[in-house]
């Protein structure tokens, strides 16, 4: 057995009524690479959804970016409050850049939502 407890903080959106949702009620902020919506969803777990549109690039461009954006929210999962739903809606510009740059960007946006 493990020796400690993992919790899941974080799910993810997958139907279009929630995406639709959030993009409706939910609050939104944007800088060159991202745009960031967030809604309260009264659970005690995150739910993150992504969408990258086919103006970005190629299937295996979209998915790389998505990869990025996941794994820049996974590691600062613990300093995030608990309860929002959230879309990531990833840019054109985004196309060119690299992990660092998508890292820093989601958490500036995060910080203008007050979530961190």
């Amino acid at each position: 057995m493990w020796p400690f407890i993992f919790m899941k903080f974080t799910d993810s959106l997958k139907k279009n009524a929630d995406f639709r949702k959030v993009y409706r009620k939910g609050r939104s902020k944007a800088d060159y690479f991202l745009v960031l919506y967030v809604l309260p969803n009264d659970k005690n777990i995150n739910r993150l959804g992504i969408s990258v549109s086919k103006k970005v690039g190629n299937s295996v461009v979209r998915h790389y970016l998505t990869r990025l954006v996941r794994e820049s929210y996974r590691l600062h999962e613990n300093s995030y409050g608990i309860g929002y739903d959230l879309v990531v809606v990833l840019r054109t510009s985004a196309k060119n850049t690299d992990f660092h740059q998508i890292e820093k960007s989601l958490l500036t946006l995060l910080k203008y939502q007050g979530l961190i």
